[in-house]
Protein backbone atom coordinates (compact mmCIF):
# COMPACT_ATOMS: atom_id res chain seq x y z
CA UNK A 1 0.00 0.00 0.00
CA UNK A 2 2.91 2.38 0.85
CA UNK A 3 4.50 2.26 -2.48
CA UNK A 4 1.02 3.06 -4.32
CA UNK A 5 1.33 5.93 -2.21
CA UNK A 6 4.08 6.70 -3.37
CA UNK A 7 2.92 6.68 -6.83
CA UNK A 8 1.12 9.95 -5.60
CA UNK A 9 -2.45 8.45 -4.92
CA UNK A 10 -4.72 9.20 -2.64
CA UNK A 11 -5.39 7.29 0.22
CA UNK A 12 -9.07 6.52 -0.57
CA UNK A 13 -8.21 5.74 -4.70
CA UNK A 14 -5.80 3.05 -3.36
CA UNK A 15 -7.95 1.51 -1.08
CA UNK A 16 -10.94 1.65 -3.54
CA UNK A 17 -8.80 -0.24 -6.10
CA UNK A 18 -10.71 -3.68 -7.08
CA UNK A 19 -8.15 -6.54 -9.33
CA UNK A 20 -9.57 -5.41 -11.76
CA UNK A 21 -8.17 -2.33 -12.15
CA UNK A 22 -4.73 -3.58 -12.03
CA UNK A 23 -3.53 -3.60 -15.80
CA UNK A 24 -0.02 -4.60 -15.60
CA UNK A 25 2.20 -1.57 -16.51
CA UNK A 26 -0.58 1.13 -14.68
CA UNK A 27 -3.42 1.18 -12.54
CA UNK A 28 -6.57 2.36 -13.41
CA UNK A 29 -8.62 4.86 -10.99
CA UNK A 30 -12.04 4.90 -11.83
CA UNK A 31 -13.44 4.91 -7.86
CA UNK A 32 -12.31 5.54 -4.00
CA UNK A 33 -13.73 4.96 -0.82
CA UNK A 34 -14.75 8.15 0.64
CA UNK A 35 -16.37 8.20 4.36
CA UNK A 36 -16.36 4.36 4.00
CA UNK A 37 -18.68 4.63 0.93
CA UNK A 38 -17.64 3.96 -2.56
CA UNK A 39 -17.44 6.63 -4.37
CA UNK A 40 -16.39 8.58 -7.47
CA UNK A 41 -13.44 10.07 -7.65
CA UNK A 42 -12.93 13.66 -6.30
CA UNK A 43 -12.66 15.39 -9.62
CA UNK A 44 -12.79 14.38 -13.29
CA UNK A 45 -8.91 14.40 -13.59
CA UNK A 46 -8.63 12.46 -10.90
CA UNK A 47 -10.10 9.37 -13.13
CA UNK A 48 -7.35 8.09 -14.87
CA UNK A 49 -4.35 5.70 -15.14
CA UNK A 50 -1.57 5.69 -12.97
CA UNK A 51 2.02 4.35 -13.77
CA UNK A 52 3.77 1.68 -12.75
CA UNK A 53 7.50 0.60 -12.31
CA UNK A 54 9.03 -2.60 -13.17
CA UNK A 55 9.69 -3.12 -9.32
CA UNK A 56 6.26 -1.75 -8.06
CA UNK A 57 4.84 -4.22 -10.70
CA UNK A 58 6.37 -7.15 -8.90
CA UNK A 59 5.64 -6.20 -5.73
CA UNK A 60 1.82 -6.35 -6.57
CA UNK A 61 2.24 -9.52 -8.33
CA UNK A 62 3.95 -11.15 -4.98
CA UNK A 63 0.97 -9.21 -3.23
CA UNK A 64 -1.79 -10.79 -5.31
CA UNK A 65 -0.26 -14.28 -4.86
CA UNK A 66 -0.39 -13.79 -1.49
CA UNK A 67 -4.07 -12.82 -1.64
CA UNK A 68 -4.95 -16.23 -2.75
CA UNK A 69 -5.32 -15.14 -7.10
CA UNK A 70 -8.39 -13.26 -5.93
CA UNK A 71 -11.01 -12.74 -8.76
CA UNK A 72 -11.38 -8.94 -10.71
CA UNK A 73 -14.38 -7.78 -8.15
CA UNK A 74 -11.92 -8.46 -4.92
CA UNK A 75 -10.53 -5.71 -3.14
CA UNK A 76 -6.88 -5.47 -3.34
CA UNK A 77 -6.98 -4.05 0.29
CA UNK A 78 -9.59 -5.94 1.43
CA UNK A 79 -10.79 -5.74 5.34
CA UNK A 80 -10.75 -8.89 7.55
CA UNK A 81 -14.05 -10.19 6.05
CA UNK A 82 -12.81 -9.51 3.16
CA UNK A 83 -16.65 -8.42 1.57
CA UNK A 84 -15.12 -4.26 1.96
CA UNK A 85 -12.24 -2.68 1.75
CA UNK A 86 -9.71 -2.03 4.52
CA UNK A 87 -10.67 1.04 6.15
CA UNK A 88 -7.82 3.71 5.86
CA UNK A 89 -7.99 4.68 9.29
CA UNK A 90 -7.80 1.29 10.67
CA UNK A 91 -4.46 0.37 8.48
CA UNK A 92 -2.68 3.49 9.52
CA UNK A 93 -3.48 3.07 13.01
CA UNK A 94 -2.13 -0.43 12.90
CA UNK A 95 0.50 -0.69 10.94
CA UNK A 96 1.37 2.49 9.04
CA UNK A 97 1.67 5.41 11.86
CA UNK A 98 3.52 2.67 15.08
CA UNK A 99 6.58 2.36 12.39
CA UNK A 100 6.60 6.25 11.33
CA UNK A 101 7.02 6.98 15.03
CA UNK A 102 9.53 3.90 15.73
CA UNK A 103 11.85 6.12 13.27
CA UNK A 104 11.20 9.80 14.38
CA UNK A 105 8.11 10.43 11.64
CA UNK A 106 5.10 10.57 13.72
CA UNK A 107 3.66 13.80 11.70
CA UNK A 108 3.90 12.82 8.30
CA UNK A 109 0.64 11.48 7.15
CA UNK A 110 -1.01 10.55 3.48
CA UNK A 111 -1.07 14.34 2.49
CA UNK A 112 2.16 14.28 3.89
CA UNK A 113 4.05 11.56 1.62
CA UNK A 114 1.95 12.42 -1.34
CA UNK A 115 3.47 16.24 -1.38
CA UNK A 116 6.89 14.30 -0.92
CA UNK A 117 5.53 12.35 -4.14
CA UNK A 118 5.06 15.50 -6.29
CA UNK A 119 8.10 17.21 -4.78
CA UNK A 120 10.53 14.91 -5.49
CA UNK A 121 9.49 14.45 -9.01
CA UNK A 122 10.52 17.88 -9.45
CA UNK A 123 13.89 17.65 -8.14
CA UNK A 124 13.98 14.80 -10.68
CA UNK A 125 13.01 17.30 -13.44
CA UNK A 126 9.82 15.15 -13.98
CA UNK A 127 7.54 17.21 -16.59
CA UNK A 128 5.49 18.77 -14.38
CA UNK A 129 2.63 17.35 -16.91
CA UNK A 130 3.17 13.70 -16.24
CA UNK A 131 3.44 14.77 -12.28
CA UNK A 132 -0.30 16.36 -12.38
CA UNK A 133 -1.23 13.44 -14.27
CA UNK A 134 0.03 11.03 -12.05
CA UNK A 135 -1.74 12.83 -9.14
CA UNK A 136 -5.21 13.74 -11.10
CA UNK A 137 -3.75 17.69 -10.83
CA UNK A 138 -4.11 20.33 -12.96
CA UNK A 139 -0.25 21.46 -13.91
CA UNK A 140 -1.28 24.89 -11.97
CA UNK A 141 -2.58 22.73 -8.58
CA UNK A 142 0.81 20.70 -8.49
CA UNK A 143 3.13 23.56 -9.15
CA UNK A 144 1.23 25.87 -6.34
CA UNK A 145 -0.05 23.23 -3.73
CA UNK A 146 1.70 20.06 -4.03
CA UNK A 147 5.06 20.62 -4.37
CA UNK A 148 6.90 21.78 -1.20
CA UNK A 149 10.61 22.71 -0.46
CA UNK A 150 12.39 19.43 1.30
CA UNK A 151 13.21 22.19 4.12
CA UNK A 152 9.18 22.06 4.99
CA UNK A 153 9.63 18.55 6.54
CA UNK A 154 12.83 18.81 8.13
CA UNK A 155 12.33 17.41 11.92
CA UNK A 156 12.86 20.15 14.51
CA UNK A 157 15.72 19.23 17.07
Amino acid sequence: MHALHNRGMRPGEIFGLKWHHDRGEHIDIEQRVYRGQIDSPKTNRSIRSVALSAGLQSVIAQWRALSGDPGPEAWVFPSETRRTPLSKDNCWRRWIAPRLKRVGLERVNFQVMRRTHSSLMRELKIIPKTVADQLGHSVDVNLNVSVRPRWAYARKR
